[in-house]
């Protein structure tokens, strides 16, 4: 399986979602590549550090940028279970290879103005790539999203997106929480530290099941 996680959206925990996914699907004993095509290289040295550190799996992560992206991932996903695809926040070559080649496609927004005018492009992309690629599932992500439970991020996404035909609203939520940040610097997911954020591991869990079904595929 190809799993894209872009968006033309800058900010909005792109890297934080592929990788927490990538170290989730590894320690579940799956053969799992990590797809750097940010020149930023936030994955990358992210996976670098859990090497240096020891964590354990050891995450593989290669970077790939321009037009061979598509066909290097094709050869790719031959050769790996499941490739994971971190694109940067702009509408790029590799942003649009990843779709035409993805199985599933996660755009991170938050769910603020600024974020929500950038669908209306997505919804664009996805649907010039799906011309190349008809399967492709293509899925927003509210992430960063309020804690209070009093906002209403979910059900003001929800009824946007209803316009939209090549999008669908995920049915997990991410919210921002300093735990995140903090594994991303040791190199590891949420579901490995020390001590345990309960709430994000279980937002990230059922993050993970929609994305892999469960971790069955």
């Amino acid at each position: 399986m190809i799993v894209l996680i872009g968006g033309e959206k800058g900010g909005t925990g792109k890297t934080t979602i592929a990788t927490n996914l990538a170290a989730m699907r590894a320690r579940d004993g799956k053969d799992v590549l990590l797809v750097d095509t940010d020149r930023q290289s936030s994955a990358l040295y992210w996976a670098e550090k859990r090497g240096e550190s020891g964590h354990e799996p050891r995450i593989s992560c290669v970077q790939v940028f321009g037009k061979g992206l598509q066909s290097e991932l094709v050869a790719l996903s031959g050769r790996y279970g499941d490739v994971i695809v971190d694109a940067g926040g702009r509408d790029s070559v590799e942003l649009r290879a990843a779709l035409v080649t993805a199985t599933k496609a996660f755009i991170p927004i938050q769910a603020s103005q600024f974020d929500v005018w950038t669908l209306d492009r997505a919804e664009e992309l996805v649907s010039t790539a799906k011309g190349f690629n008809p399967a492709v599932e293509a899925f927003v992500v509210l992430n960063r999203a309020s804690t209070n439970p009093q906002v209403s991020e979910i059900e003001d996404a929800r009824e946007l997106l209803q316009d939209f035909k090549a999008l669908r609203l995920a049915g997990s939520v991410v919210r921002d929480r300093i735990s995140f940040r903090k594994s991303a610097r040791e190199g590891v997911s949420v579901a490995e530290l020390v001590p345990a954020d309960v709430k994000a591991v279980g937002e990230m869990a059922a993050l993970y099941a929609e994305v892999f079904g469960h971790g069955e595929e």
